[in-house]
């Protein structure tokens, strides 16, 4: 019997992208399959989680001049979704594969270079092809239809936004914080001391040709009690496949996370109580799932990004035939991902929800 493989480049089961293209090739795209018919599907939204991660934003992000303007091609007929696979895509206007001319032979340190070469025995090597976080412009897209489902069967909202930044920690109030708090900072970061002091911690990294990394919080509110599977597909296993499948991710916590090993059990522990008839949990340690599937309280989770892999500094690597050599990249890149990221990770969180949801309804 032949194996199934699944698409590598699929996410999800009864709503699934498919995302295409590369960096510094003709265009990135997406096909949406699943999504259901006669959503009302708002372009302009769409379009507005695109500028959310767009290049070229600020001094603070990468200088690639990108309109990154969506075209749909498909599965859409007078404003509404048809049932069928919705193929959207944005051109890419700005760029420059030249740049990395002096890169091809080379491996560059905590890249994707030398997996990629290992795995396939080619590559493409014009600003990391499909290893690129370009590649998420497809994901945002899809994301977008996703938080569309999710608002209209069931008022679900996804925020994410930027939690710390290197040694610099936010606080923020995930019961509260909305899209224009997190939209009115610079760096994404709601908490109105901290900001600034963020947005000056990356230009200085920029400025010494360095690069930082950090945490992104997400609150998801409104998730309906019952998604998820109870065994291999938690909902909590697929938001964390979800969100270490971006670029630069480097770990993912839900509720208290790592820091529940400093509590007990009975301090741990949800207990819960009935609200005018509904079930509620007086605390949310679990982060809004209980073995495994959601309990209707909010879903709060953490992303780690690691700093930049292209810097302006002197790095030791070797080329394709092992030799010894110093790199001194060069280009255009973001001193810290996390400013872009908010926007990246509510689509990954929308795109799961939005499948677990459309999973438990096909059961009833």
């Amino acid at each position: 019997m032949p194996i199934e493989i699944k698409q590598m480049n699929t996410f999800g089961h009864l709503f699934r992208i498919t995302t295409w293209g590369e960096s510094h090739g003709a265009a990135i795209g997406v096909v949406v399959d699943g999504c259901p018919p006669q959503i009302d599907l708002d372009v302009p939204a769409v379009q507005y989680e695109l500028d959310r991660r767009r290049p070229g934003q600020s001094h603070l992000t990468t200088p690639r001049q990108e309109g990154d303007v969506v075209e749909i091609l498909s599965g859409v007929f007078e404003g509404k979704t048809l049932g069928t696979p919705i193929s959207m895509l944005v051109w890419n206007k700005d760029a420059r594969p030249s740049a990395y001319e002096h890169l091809k032979d080379l491996y560059r340190p905590s890249h994707a270079d030398f997996t990629y070469q290992q795995k396939y025995g080619i590559r493409h090597w014009h600003g990391g092809g499909r290893a690129s976080a370009r590649e998420t412009i497809g994901r945002v897209a899809g994301g977008a239809i996703a938080k569309q489902i999710l608002r209209e069967r069931c008022e679900t909202e996804t925020l994410a936004y930027v939690k710390q930044i290197h040694t610099l920690e936010a606080s923020v109030d995930t019961d509260t914080v909305t899209l224009d708090e997190i939209e009115a900072s610079p760096v994404r970061c709601p908490d109105p001391i901290v900001s600034p002091k963020m947005a000056e911690r990356i230009d200085q990294a920029r400025r010494d040709q360095d690069s930082l990394g950090g945490i992104i919080e997400s609150v998801c509110r409104n998730v309906p009690v019952g998604l998820g599977e109870p065994v291999f597909d938690k909902l909590k296993a697929d938001l964390a496949k979800a969100m270490m499948s971006l670029p630069a991710t480097m770990g993912f916590q839900i509720g208290s996370g790592f820091g529940g090993i400093t509590m007990t059990g009975s301090e741990h522990n949800d207990e819960f109580y009935n609200e005018s008839g509904r079930i509620r949990t007086r605390t949310n340690n679990s982060g809004g799932t209980q073995g495994g599937i959601s309990n209707g309280e909010d879903i709060v989770f953490q992303v780690v990004f690691k700093p930049t892999a292209t810097i302006g500094k002197p790095q030791q690597t070797v080329d394709m035939d092992g030799n010894e050599v110093t790199l001194e990249a060069s280009g255009r890149h973001d001193p810290c991902v996390l400013v872009r990221a908010p926007a990246i990770v509510e689509a990954m969180a929308a795109l799961v929800l939005t499948d677990h949801l459309l999973r438990h309804r096909s059961k009833s």
